[in-house]
């Protein structure tokens, strides 16, 4: 794979088994073989995982000692919220709406 090559933080986040590794590690730091303990695959698949999510930027690594921590990318999320936030404003206005029809409707229409 060419070394400028970024994968789409959307395809990294599709996968189950990478969002939980995204959430272990935003709750904090931890190694390969700590992640791989959390999951019914090999270490090898985990790898996989964690190789997409750092190509990615959503986790990087830091070097402590003999071990590789994983390190959760907050930054890097911002485009997942970017995209969300059109669909946030909609959202409320649908609810918002609703709202003013259930406020709207008299109490006799609960009743049979």
């Amino acid at each position: 794979m060419p070394k400028e090559f970024r994968r789409d933080v959307f395809q990294a986040i599709a996968d189950p088994t990478r969002r939980a590794i995204l959430s272990m590690i935003a709750l904090q730091a931890m190694t390969p073989n700590a992640l791989a303990e959390h999951f019914d695959t090999s270490r090898q698949a985990v790898s996989k995982h964690i190789k997409i999510l750092t190509e990615c930027q959503l986790i990087r690594q830091e070097l402590s000692g003999r071990e590789i921590y994983y390190h959760f990318n907050a930054k890097q999320m911002k485009e997942v919220d970017q995209w969300l936030e059109q669909f946030k404003k909609l959202w409320e206005d649908r609810f918002n709406q609703l709202d003013q029809v259930l406020f709207n409707l008299k109490p006799n229409d609960y009743e049979d």
